[in-house]
């Protein structure tokens, strides 16, 4: 479907539900959404005809029969899917603005490049780079991306151990939510940075457990941490913050459970393209993976066990799935729920399809109080939509953030409806005269 018959479809579903019509006088913090069909991707489950009632940019009530407050605005969804905002995968939104320049992107560190010396270096931070104004939030934001994972990635020269990312809402605050999550990369993709051998991977993880825990010393000539680098490092052993792993071979997800569990190190996955292999483990250990669906055939070899079916079979022994896409997932992290959808499609309940954007994410970085799921007490970080949330059909016809409506334009809907203009006494390039 073209973006301009999706912005048609969304428009006519506006008009429809009444958006931005409240009571008289009405506060601006108080919204009684009506008859919506609720995904709360909580224990409520999925409710018919439902109402949700949000004050001070949180929800207070989610039942049948609601009574509006005074003067609060009122939606009447008719019975459209109502969802949490959705998580976007790790990404670089706001810390990666165009690909293809690298003064853009600030995702990575390479310290060390030049001297070709590692330098492992934990405590690095990309939330610090985080621009809240960048281009790329309202054109996730207006397709139901409410929230994602500022991803540290390898880098040229960098280490295995990547740096620290965060949870950013994509609502123009400045600052992360939640704690730190710590990313490492495994497999043959990052063996160029361990001398060319995954081998050493294992080899370089326990020497900086060996590091933290003071068995080598800090002014050691094979010493790889700095005395930053130690105490961030030490934050995730011992059962701490979470490390986000990138690995998708079978053997390398064994080998990282083994060594998860002998340091007690809480650990998800990124990739896991084998993962089914090891599921029942997976499940028993608790380690939420997060897989692209698409990846459904071998690209190397690390994934030649690669199947359409690995979330499918990963949630039946019981573990927690979530989403997240390989390639350029900033710009593209809308397409997210195309990944649940393929998912659900090869035999994934529709249920954990939604949770793997919502509930299962929030749950697995630490904001599961105020995120993931519509229940009294949680962020009124709201989507209304058109339609099924994970066919590509149905669009985002509201985003609520705290309650509070946000602009369903982008730039690329401002580009969109200049050249849809028809000709005047300047070229479509040029700005209107309201100086869009």
């Amino acid at each position: 479907m073209s973006r301009v018959l999706r912005s048609t479809l969304a428009a006519a579903v506006l008009a429809a539900c009444s958006l931005g019509a409240p009571a008289q006088d009405a506060p601006s913090n108080s919204l009684l959404i009506r008859n919506a069909t609720v995904h709360t991707a909580g224990p409520q489950g999925t409710l018919d005809n439902a109402d949700v009632l949000v004050s001070g940019g949180t929800v207070r009530a989610v039942g049948r029969g609601l009574a509006a407050p005074a003067n609060a605005q009122v939606v009447d969804a008719q019975g459209r899917a109502l969802t949490p905002t959705l998580f976007g995968g790790v990404t670089g939104i706001g810390i990666e603005e165009v690909s293809g320049v690298r003064e853009t992107v600030d995702a990575a560190v390479s310290l060390g490049a030049e001297t070709k010396q590692m330098t492992v270096r934990p405590e690095f931070d990309v939330t610090l780079a985080f621009n809240p104004e960048s281009v790329l939030i309202p054109v996730n934001r207006i397709e139901g991306i409410g929230w994602t994972l500022l991803g540290a990635g390898t880098g040229s020269g960098g280490s295995i151990v990547a740096g620290q990312g965060g949870l950013v809402r994509l609502d123009g605050s400045p600052d992360p939510i939640g704690p730190r999550v710590l990313f490492v990369d495994l497999g043959a993709d990052a063996s160029g940075l361990t001398g060319s051998s995954r081998a050493a991977q294992w080899m370089i993880l326990d020497q900086l457990i060996d590091e933290v825990r003071g068995r080598i010393s800090p002014d050691a000539n094979a010493a790889l941490l700095t005395p930053a680098g130690r105490a961030t490092l030490a934050k995730y052993i011992g059962g701490g913050g979470r490390v986000m792993v990138g690995v998708n071979r079978a053997a390398d997800i064994r080998q990282l459970l083994r060594w998860s569990q002998r340091h007690n190190v809480r650990i998800a996955i990124s990739g896991g393209a084998e993962a089914w292999k090891l599921a029942p483990q997976l499940a028993a250990a608790k380690v939420p993976v997060f897989v692209d669906p698409l990846a459904n055939l071998p690209s190397d070899f690390d994934s030649l066990g690669a199947s359409m079916d690995n979330a499918a079979r990963l949630r039946a022994a019981g573990v927690d799935v979530g989403f997240s896409q390989r390639g350029d997932a900033s710009h593209n992290a809308r397409k997210v729920r195309q990944l649940a959808g393929n998912a659900v499609a090869a035999g994934l309940p529709w249920a954990d399809g939604l949770a793997g954007l919502t509930r299962v994410p929030a749950e697995a970085f630490g904001v599961a109080g105020t995120l993931g799921t519509i229940a009294p007490g949680k962020r009124a970080d709201l989507v209304l939509w058109s339609g099924d949330p994970l066919e590509v059909n149905a669009v985002a016809v509201q985003v609520w953030m705290d309650g509070r409506a946000v602009p369903m334009r982008s730039r690329q809907t401002e580009l969109r409806d200049r050249y849809l203009r028809g000709e005047g006494p300047l070229p479509r390039a040029y700005p209107a005269g309201d100086g869009r």
